[in-house]
């Protein structure tokens, strides 16, 4: 049997819909003529009318219908029908109990009333069953909370006053710290008896709604039962609005009555997935109030409702395809960092340079039930604000994702600005790079939030992935922050004293990357002496904190299964990607280079300057193949190593560079570096290179290395002499992995079949060792 079930609000988006809106004109038409707006224009170009649930819930039904419309033909009719909240309706225009007009009317009006309501708060706690969540309630003795949402086993939404919401999920999260709760941005206490009102309004519009018998069945939210024919379908679709949605019974029925397969409409794959945990239940008995430990999930870990917490929602990772039944994977490294970081897999993709990890990475890979960091090294605060806006309106509320924070010792102010920014907009994780010493900003990330348990254990809001090369900058992160800067956090009033008290018991990373050999900035490590060195290290320094134990994982030439096999092997809990993942359709760079990464062989990259670090003589990993960059990068750090002006150079060297590497006179281009500092506020900058001729030589040389990005990224095929790219030799292993495959192709090298294939790969890989 075959079950149709249809999301509901949450799974909206802007752009949705355009593959079937110009398909069927006259329903348009209606929808038009219904809502007094342009529902095309709505669904495509709606922006923030998308987020309020009177424009959001017409926008999806009518989406949700003509998809149905468009695909029936073609998959035949279902067996039973079921939707979520919102969806509901559509399931019911299915069995013919409303036609499109009536529904959209109807849903409209819903929207309105729901739209109109205000006060309360909601949050979705992950995590937890029904029955752990129904026992807190009792235990808080709290009248002003209820259960709205029982999505699965693992996840459930209460709904009622802010005050209650906020002390039950204090309570929850106290009892048990495997257990999360996210507050969710909604303006009223949906599906509880605060909606009474709305749903006794809407009871009188459906008396005046003729509604025909079902044809096929449709379960009820509110029963978990199919809708009986007659009367009671007006009565329980009024009562849906202020009532629990009861879609783990839904599951549970759809399997005794035989349905074997199910079809989602709707953004992402989360009904899916709550159909899949049900299913998987019903293979290994659970404990009361928990779900069973289902072996990996194929689709994406539940995750928190969006907005008007009516179906949740997941990223519009629109052909993220399902993952094995039970991934072979999934049993390696550690437990808790899948758990905390609500992977399938220990694995993540790492941030790289200048969003080249881009949002449609970090949304591919929370849609493939995995996690990801977006790059921000090289954006300005507007580029990271704007791409955390991106990654809110494409995953819902508390869908995890990391970003970057990457060090620039350079710019403590711009650090500091980049955590609050992180802060505002709920960040839950951070990969730390390019730190040589704890700052105050990385503290104050860490700190805030943190308290003590009612056990008295110190417990972090806020995860630290620190990627580390160096003990002794591992040693730093091990330990707990230096108390000056927690000292020097709360006298400003950043961080309070319950926060600062808990931080001082607390180690600075909850997540120790050991990073190896790789692209991009490398000390050029190997991990088999690395990562026994960093592992025993943070043993020993473990008696010193309190808390969760460290995890340590593995980056840096990762690009085949026998590689992430033998940093399991070697005690690693997680392992990090990043060369491999440029190399994707989702990373942020240009198909040039992603033509060039395809084609490379293990040699074929090099060490070059970091025009970042260029006067310390720092140096990066790059591709050497088809492109001129690491000879001319290395050579304009020996004639700045050799010399103390520009004007020292001879003319004929001088003209070189002007000819090659910069396509114009030097003077020019101290003259557009000296614009850039002045334009981003920093003229002190051109002002001391004015003074000092040193300096200035170092900022025209730099200048270089930021074009030399720029021209790469862009893919500006005119300058490819010049490509900077970084990378590491993992990225030809991988070639080699994949040649003759269906991944020869790079538009074929999703992240995420990147992920399976490396994990499963290397579970093989150790099994045949055993």
């Amino acid at each position: 049997m075959r079950a149709l079930l249809f999301a509901g609000q949450g799974s909206q988006r802007q752009g949705m819909g355009a593959e079937v809106l110009d398909a069927f004109p006259e329903h348009c038409a209606l929808a038009d003529d219904i809502l007094g707006l342009s529902v095309r224009e709505l669904c495509l170009h709606g922006g923030d009318r998308l987020r309020l649930t009177r424009y959001a819930q017409p926008a999806l039904f009518t989406v949700h219908a003509l998809t149905y419309l468009a695909g029936r033909e073609e998959q035949g009719e279902p067996d039973v029908v079921a939707g979520h909240s919102l969806g509901e309706f559509n399931a019911l225009m299915v069995a013919g109990v409303l036609d499109f007009a009536g529904g959209l009317r109807l849903v409209a009006e819903r929207g309105r009333l729901m739209g109109e309501a205000d006060g309360g708060a909601m949050a979705a706690v992950l995590g937890a069953g029904l029955t752990e969540v129904e026992r807190t309630l009792a235990a808080s003795g709290r009248t002003d909370v209820e259960v709205a949402n029982d999505n699965s086993a693992t996840q459930v939404v209460i709904s009622g006053t802010a005050a209650g919401v906020s002390a039950v999920t204090a309570l929850l999260t106290a009892g048990d710290p495997a257990i999360r709760c996210v507050p969710l941005p909604v303006s009223a206490a949906f599906h509880s008896r605060e909606m009474a009102p709305a749903a006794r309004r809407f009871a009188a519009v459906l008396a005046e709604t003729p509604l025909a018998p079902p044809r096929l069945p449709v379960i009820s939210n509110v029963t978990a039962r199919p809708y009986p024919p007659g009367e009671q379908v007006a009565a329980l679709l009024g009562r849906q609005i202020r009532s629990r949605v009861r879609w783990t019974e839904t599951m549970e029925h759809l399997l005794d009555s035989g349905v074997d397969e199910v079809t989602e409409i709707g953004r992402g794959r989360t009904l899916t997935g709550f159909w899949r945990e049900a299913a998987a239940s019903r293979r290994t008995p659970a404990a009361p109030g928990r779900a069973a430990p289902a072996p990996a999930p194929a689709v994406p870990a539940p995750v928190a409702p969006a907005p008007a917490v009516l179906a949740p929602a997941v990223p519009a990772a629109s052909t993220a395809p399902a993952a094995p039944a039970v991934p072979a994977g999934s049993g390696l490294g550690s437990a808790r960092f899948r758990e905390v970081y609500r992977s399938r897999y220990a694995y993540v993709a790492g941030s790289m340079f200048q969003g080249i990890a881009s949002t449609d990475l970090v949304v591919r890979m929370a849609g493939a039930g995995l996690f990801g960091f977006f790059g921000t090294g090289g954006l300005p605060l507007s580029g990271i604000r704007a791409a955390l806006d991106d990654i809110g309106r494409r995953l819902a509320p508390g869908a995890p994702y990391g970003m970057n924070l990457l060090h620039d010792m350079t710019d403590s102010a711009g650090e500091r600005a980049t955590v609050d920014l992180f802060l505002r907009y709920g960040v839950r994780y951070v990969e730390a790079a390019a730190f040589t010493r704890i700052t105050a900003a990385l503290v104050l990330y860490r700190a805030k939030g943190a308290h003590r348990d009612p056990g008295g254990r110190p417990v972090a809001v806020n995860q630290v992935l620190a990627k580390v090369s160096r003990p002794e900058v591992a040693r730093q992160f091990l330990a707990p922050p230096p108390p000056e800067l927690l000292d020097r956090l709360r006298a400003e009033g950043a961080l309070t004293a319950e926060e600062a008290a808990a931080a001082a018991a607390l180690p600075v990373a909850s997540d120790l990357c050991v990073e190896s050999d790789s692209g991009g900035h490398t000390d050029a490590g190997v991990a088999l002496a690395l990562l026994p060195t960093f592992v025993r290290l943070r043993d020993r320094a473990a008696a010193a904190v309190e808390g969760e134990p460290v995890r340590v994982g593995a980056a840096g030439g990762i690009g085949t299964p026998e590689a992430a096999a033998a940093c399991f092997l070697l005690g690693a809990d997680f392992v990090l990607t990043g060369s491999v993942n440029q190399c994707s359709p989702q990373a942020g760079t240009s198909d040039a280079v992603k033509d060039l990464l395809a084609g490379l062989d293990v040699q074929d990259v090099t060490y070059a300057p970091a025009g970042d670090l260029f006067e310390l003589g720092s140096r990066v990993q790059v591709v050497r193949r088809g492109t001129l960059f690491p000879a001319r990068a290395n050579q304009l750090y020996e004639l700045y190593r050799r010399h103390a002006r520009l004007e020292d150079i001879d003319s004929r060297t001088l003209a070189t560079l002007e000819r090659g590497c910069f396509g114009r006179p030097l003077a020019e281009v101290w003259d557009r570096t000296a614009r850039h500092y002045r334009d981003t506020g920093r003229p002190e900058i051109v002002h001391d290179a004015e003074r000092d001729p040193k300096r200035r030589m170092a900022l025209v040389f730099k200048w270089y290395f930021a074009e030399s990005s720029r021209a790469a990224l862009a893919g500006a095929k005119e300058n490819s002499a010049n490509f900077q790219v970084h990378c590491g030799p993992a990225m030809g292993a991988f070639n080699r992995l994949v040649e003759g495959t269906a991944l020869e192709s790079w538009r074929r090298r999703d992240v995420d079949a990147i992920a399976d294939l490396l994990m499963t790969g290397a579970a093989e890989v150790l099994a045949a060792a055993r």
